[in-house]
């Protein structure tokens, strides 16, 4: 922990801590009453239902809020329409908190191909349309509209992608930062709980929102960058060089000196400014949003040199010219010591929804009610991800005595509680504890990634944390089954193999999934995975402690089609790999492209950004964009559906590969039949491909069936993998 910062466990309480520990956080006035409130200091608008459980935004940082001693109140899910649902808690003492919910909103309403959704697992009984389109920006306004004066306070997600000039999948264009859209006063990025707790202070000891421009995790609109700051432009990428003159061979030194006579003797005052390695008060100019659009190269570049200053301790500050103002992004924050994650997750959650929803089911509460996060953040680096850029590449940890301790409150609290948990991980499954062995080298390291293209040699890869946190686990009194659904990085765990036995023996419920992603080395170059060298390898030693510990287990890898980097070969060679394998995609993704990620750059430049970027002197990438392509892509890897054969057989025609057509070994699709039943219609069902199909193995019974259901069931025919992509 820096010496200057305070830590968030240890800021002075605010006068309001004496009205105690709510229940619920208030969400109407009957509520407030009930509390004793007159009024809150802090409102939370959020676009999902209020869960109160740490793996809801809303509730940790309504709790942290509360612990501090603010009175904390929650709107969810308000009606958009006008501003009355946004004063229905009456206006706060300090600010108005807006975040989209745990999803941007724009993924959560529409498809990877911008089609809209009509289910919410956000909301109560699945059901869509209870938040906006670009909420940050809708909720933002009607609370201006609401109570002018109040300062407005942007977190979350969707306010943390969009923090920079990004461009926007859905219209297809680049916007602005959400900052300036929202007329917002402040922005917070990342899980934020250092800066909200700064920002709460200082507004609650009487400063104005317009000083708080110092605070490290926010980004702020101002006229001009501040007089103490050295600037390192980066808005170019080829700058021009001074224009090199000859020297004149017949100048003589007598030339020399009258100009020397000449000059001017006045003494000029000298401007000492910091060099440009203190990075403390240095800030780096990307290139302005009006440049980025209508130049998407220069966008590569500005996305490389973004993601380059994301080091908490040797990251610069950032500033982007949008029209007449600046937008200031502050470094980013320093990572939560194990006592402050402690601090935050130990608060007192219900750990169930709000009695206002009744017995309605929210299938995200649902999903992750008996599940535990052990730990933030990811070193991954995978460029179709956004958590390195919301979390951070440091891994910050629980304390196991904290987990544990959470493990009792589940079996407290949660209703219906059988013993199963759900869950122990994170962003990753297996990273808690691993990290920089070097603190130096930690501090100034700008890899995009710890294990891309290979483990770095200074990465801790010992699992022996994990191993003995899931061991005591176990332990716990009450505790029947701990499952890890969280996915397992392979290339860090095969450091490991102690790891994966205890994982395989312990903690996987039959099925295991894993995602490779692709096959060919192309696209796993861009996404910044391991080649399937390293799958074989995990898949090896999973299937051989399967074996060891009696059980019958399989990996189910995911895949993604259409991703920058991809070509139409590519994605025939993956599905050859998959049909060889066995193994038939049931839920396919193709690649979507959100704001901030590497690979969003990528598709919208056709440039790899992880790489040096120019003009003349670039690495170009393939980037599936139209409609047909992306089709294409997606049926590939559903190869086996017979609705996708006279698209896959026009595309192998058109690629000079007919000798795929056919019944042959070695063939994708069969020739052209025009009695060929789609699944749909050989099971009778009008439902044509809305119900997923079961996941199934060679030879193998399903396991989610009772066993005397399965005794009339043929064992001569053997059934293919199914996966999910």
């Amino acid at each position: 922990m820096h010496s200057n910062i305070t830590p968030i466990n240890e800021y002075p309480r605010f006068w309001a801590e004496c009205f105690g520990t709510a229940p619920f956080l208030p969400t109407s006035r009957k509520e407030m009453d009930a509390l004793g409130w007159d009024s809150c200091d802090i409102i939370i608008v959020t676009g999902d239902a209020y869960v109160d459980h740490p793996s809801f935004g809303m509730a940790i940082i309504g709790r942290l809020l509360e612990a501090q001693g603010f009175r904390v109140g929650i709107i969810a899910q308000p009606d958009w329409s006008n501003k009355n649902a946004f004063m229905q808690l009456g206006q706060p003492n300090l600010f108005f908190g807006i975040t989209a919910g745990n999803m941007d909103s724009m993924i959560n309403r529409y498809t990877a191909e911008r089609r809209l959704r009509h289910d919410d697992a956000y909301t109560p009984n699945n059901e869509g349309g209870k938040r906006p389109d670009r909420a940050v920006l809708v909720y933002s306004q009607r609370c201006r509209e609401a109570y002018k004066e109040t300062p407005i306070v942007l977190g979350g997600i969707e306010a943390s992608l969009r923090r920079l000039a990004h461009y926007d999948y859905w219209s297809d264009k680049i916007r602005r930062s959400v900052l300036l859209d929202a007329k917002a006063d402040i922005l917070l990025y990342g899980n934020a709980e250092r800066a909200l707790v700064d920002v709460a202070h200082r507004l609650a000891n009487g400063e104005s929102v317009k000083d708080l421009i110092d605070i490290r995790g926010t980004a702020v609109n101002l006229p001009a960058v501040p007089d103490h700051y050295a600037v390192v432009d980066s808005s170019r990428i080829e700058k021009p060089g001074k224009a090199y003159v000859p020297v004149n061979p017949y100048a003589t030194e007598q030339q020399c000196e009258q100009k020397e006579e000449k000059a001017d003797n006045t003494v000029t005052p000298i401007t000492v400014r910091p060099a440009p390695r203190d990075a403390a008060h240095t800030v780096v100019r990307l290139p302005s949003y009006e440049k980025l659009q209508n130049d998407r190269i220069l966008y590569a570049h500005a996305s490389r040199v973004m993601h380059l200053e994301t080091n908490p301790y040797s990251g610069r500050a950032l500033v982007q010219r949008h029209g007449n103002r600046e937008l200031w992004i502050n470094r980013t924050a320093i990572p939560l010591s194990t006592e402050e994650m402690d601090f935050v997750f130990d608060l007192p959650y219900a750990r169930v929804p709000h009695p206002m929803y009744g017995k309605a089911k929210i299938p995200a509460y649902e999903m992750i009610k008996t599940s535990i996060n052990i730990m933030r953040g990811c070193f991954g680096g995978c460029s179709f991800c956004s958590i390195t850029e919301h979390e951070g590449r440091i891994i910050q940890n629980r304390s196991k005595e904290s987990i544990l301790n959470e493990l009792a409150d589940i079996k407290q609290k949660v209703p219906g509680f059988t013993g199963t948990i759900s869950d122990l991980g994170g962003p990753t499954a297996n990273m808690y504890r691993l990290g920089c062995s070097d603190p130096k080298a930690e501090a100034n390291c700008r890899r995009p990634s710890c294990v891309f293209p290979g483990i770095c040699a200074k990465l801790n890869t010992n699992h022996q944390h994990l191993i003995d946190l899931y061991r005591d686990a176990r332990k716990v009194d009450g505790i029947k089954k701990i499952f890890i659904a969280s996915g397992v990085r392979y290339d860090l765990a095969i450091e490991s193999p102690e790891y994966i036995k205890e994982l395989v023996t312990h903690h996987v419920g039959g099925y295991l999934k894993v995602a490779p992603e692709h096959t060919e080395k192309g696209p796993l170059d861009i996404m910044m995975k391991p080649g399937m060298d390293t799958w074989y390898r995990f898949k090896e030693m999973f299937e051989q402690y399967s074996k060891e510990a009696g059980k019958k287990q399989y990996l189910i890898p995911y895949f993604i089609s259409a991703h920058p980097g991809t070509k139409d070969e590519d994605m025939v060679n993956l599905a050859l790999w998959l049909k060889a394998n066995n193994y038939e995609c049931d839920q396919v993704q193709n690649f979507y492209p959100t704001p901030m990620s590497y690979a969003t750059a990528a598709y919208y430049s056709e440039t790899n950004p992880l790489k040096r970027v120019k003009y003349k002197k670039r690495e170009e990438v393939p980037s599936a964009k139209g409609e047909r392509q992306r089709r294409l892509h997606k049926a590939l890897l559903r190869y086996h559906d017979p609705e996708n054969w006279p698209l896959i057989r026009k595309a192998l025609t058109e690629m000079g590969k007919k000798q795929l057509i056919g019944d042959r070994a070695g063939c994708l699709v069969p020739e052209e039949d025009k009695d060929v039943k789609t699944p749909a219609q050989r099971r009778q069902s009008g439902r044509h491909g809305a119900k997923r199909f079961a996941t199934k193995h060679p030879r193998q019974p399903d396991q989610r069936r009772p066993e005397h259901k399965q005794s009339g069931q043929k064992k001569n025919k053997p059934k293919k993998q199914r996966s999910r992509a």
